[in-house]
C-alpha cells in the first residue's frame, strides 16, 4: 500500500508532463508559423526596400509597367474604410453590448446574441455580392444625394456619385466587425462587478444613469480595446473591400471616390505579378499590413485585459 501511495504522485507528474509538452507543442507552432510568415514577407520585400526606401510609403504613383511603385495610395485607402467603418459599427456595436447585459430580457438575449454573432459566420464573398448588387445602387441613388444635398459643403460629401467608393467599403466592413465589437463590448461589460451597479442603485440613480456613471467609465478602455482589435480585421479585409471600393490608386478627400486598399491590390495583382521588383513591392504591402495588425491586436488585448484585470 505504501509503495503504491508513493508511486501515484510520480506518475501523475510524469503524465502532467508529457500532457504539458503535448499541448505546448501546438502553442509554439503557432508562434513559429507567425514568425516564418513575418520573416518570408521581408525576406521578398529586401528588393523594394533597398530600391525606393522611404519613399516606398510616401509615393502616389503605382505603375508596374515603368517598374514605379508607392504605396501611399493604398495605405490612404485602407485606413480611411477603416475609419468611416469604425465611425459607424463601434456606436451601433457598444449600444447593441449594453443592451444584451443591461437591457434584454433573459428570453431576448441568446436568440439576439446568436443572430449578431451569426454575422461573423458569413463569408466575405457574399457582402461583397451583396455590397454589388444591392447597397452600392442604394448609395448611389439615395445616400449620396441625400449626403451630396445637406453635407455637400464638405469636401468629403463632393464628386461624382459612382455608389461604388470607400464610403461604400466602409459600411461593408462596419457591418463585417459589428459582431467582434459586440462581442468583445458585452464581455468588458459584464466583467464590471454586480456591486458597483448596485451602488449607483443605491445612491437613486436610474439604470440609464448606473450604466452612464459607473459601468461606461469603469468599462472604457476596455471598450476602446474592442474598437481597436474590430479597426485589425478592417485593415486586412479583402474580398468584399475588392469589389465594392472601386480599385483605383488616388488620394481623394471626398468618400465618394473610388480608392484602393493593401489587402485589395495585393489580392488583384499577385498572380499577374511577372517582375521582381512588382512582387517585391507587394510582399513588402503585406509585411506593412502584417505589422499594423500585429500592433493593433496586442493593444487591444492589453486594453481588454486591463479592464478584467481591475475587476
Amino acid at each position: 500500500m505504501s509503495i503504491q501511495a508513493q508511486r501515484k504522485p510520480k506518475e501523475v507528474r510524469t503524465s502532467d508532463k508529457i500532457f504539458r509538452w503535448c499541448t505546448s507543442g501546438p502553442a509554439l507552432l503557432l508562434c513559429v508559423v507567425l514568425a516564418g510568415l513575418g520573416v518570408q514577407l521581408l525576406v521578398s520585400s529586401i528588393p523594394s526596400l533597398k530600391h525606393f526606401g522611404v519613399e516606398f510609403l510616401l509615393g502616389r504613383s503605382w505603375d508596374p509597367v515603368r517598374g514605379i511603385f508607392g504605396a501611399l495610395p493604398f495605405i490612404y485607402g485602407t485606413l480611411v474604410t477603416s475609419c468611416v467603418a469604425l465611425l459607424i459599427a463601434l456606436p451601433v456595436g457598444i449600444a447593441a453590448a449594453l443592451y444584451l447585459s443591461e437591457l434584454a430580457p433573459e428570453w431576448v438575449r441568446s436568440p439576439l446574441g446568436f443572430m449578431i454573432e451569426l454575422l461573423a459566420a458569413v463569408p466575405s464573398v457574399i457582402y461583397g455580392l451583396w455590397g454589388v448588387f444591392t447597397l452600392a445602387p442604394a448609395i448611389r441613388e439615395v445616400v449620396q444625394p441625400a449626403l451630396a444635398s445637406t453635407l455637400g459643403f464638405l469636401p468629403f460629401f463632393q464628386g461624382p456619385q459612382y455608389g461604388f467608393g470607400m464610403l461604400t467599403a466602409g459600411i461593408i466592413v462596419a457591418i463585417m466587425v459589428l459582431p467582434t465589437i459586440t462581442a468583445v463590448s458585452r464581455e468588458v461589460v459584464m466583467a464590471i462587478p454586480l456591486t458597483l451597479r448596485e451602488a449607483a442603485w443605491g445612491l437613486g440613480a436610474t439604470r440609464w444613469e448606473a450604466i452612464r456613471f459607473a459601468v461606461l467609465p469603469a468599462a472604457r478602455s476596455g471598450l476602446v480595446g474592442a474598437g481597436v482589435l474590430a479597426l485589425g480585421r478592417a485593415l486586412g479585409e479583402t474580398m468584399a473591400v475588392t469589389m465594392v471600393i472601386g480599385n483605383r490608386p488616388e488620394i481623394s478627400a471626398s468618400l465618394f471616390s473610388p480608392g484602393y486598399s493593401m489587402a485589395s491590390v495585393i489580392a488583384n495583382e499577385f498572380t499577374e505579378a511577372t517582375d521582381e521588383l512588382h512582387l517585391s513591392a507587394l510582399a513588402e504591402i503585406g509585411l506593412l499590413l502584417l505589422v499594423l495588425t500585429i500592433i493593433l491586436n496586442v493593444a487591444a488585448r492589453a486594453l481588454v485585459g486591463r479592464v478584467k484585470r481591475a475587476w
